[in-house]
């Protein structure tokens, strides 16, 4: 009786703090180096949301449901006609098409990188700031003008 009691009380408890995986696609230059160098340096909470496992190479998930994506690997960009901003020393393009998901991309960095985050969930310049520590290990090629 003991441990059904106990087994009452865990279980809960362990199912709660298990959020499924994140079905993400990965980029194409996934498997870089460069991408590997910035995903073991990604934190494990951003804007105060906990890390959730991914089911593609070079991507990372925050909140339950996903309130900030991360993906690298894709395509260097160095013309856009898409707003450019500048937070942290890092340069960001800003894709506001999907509104309120906007999506980031950086800017002079290659493989490129792109942060996709629901205003509703998450707050865009503090997600920016985050990941920008880890993106910073990266060395600009270009920036905005």
């Amino acid at each position: 009786m003991k441990f059904l009691k106990l087994s009452l009380v865990v279980l809960p408890l362990l199912l709660t703090g298990c959020a499924p995986t994140v079905h993400l696609s990965p980029a194409d230059g996934a498997n870089s180096v460069a991408c590997a160098e910035l995903m073991v340096r990604l934190s494990d909470k951003v804007d105060g949301h906990a890390r959730r496992s991914t089911d593609a190479q070079s991507t990372a998930a925050w909140g339950e449901p996903a309130a900030v994506i991360f993906r690298c690997g894709l395509p260097e960009v160095t013309v856009s006609k898409l707003k450019c901003v500048t937070e942290q020393g890092i340069d960001w393009l800003v894709d506001d098409s999907a509104a309120p998901s906007y999506r980031f991309i950086t800017f002079g960095r290659n493989p490129a990188s792109e942060v996709i985050v629901d205003s509703r969930k998450a707050v865009g310049v503090n997600v920016l700031d985050e990941i920008g520590t880890t993106v910073a290990y990266q060395k600009a090629t270009a920036h905005c003008s």
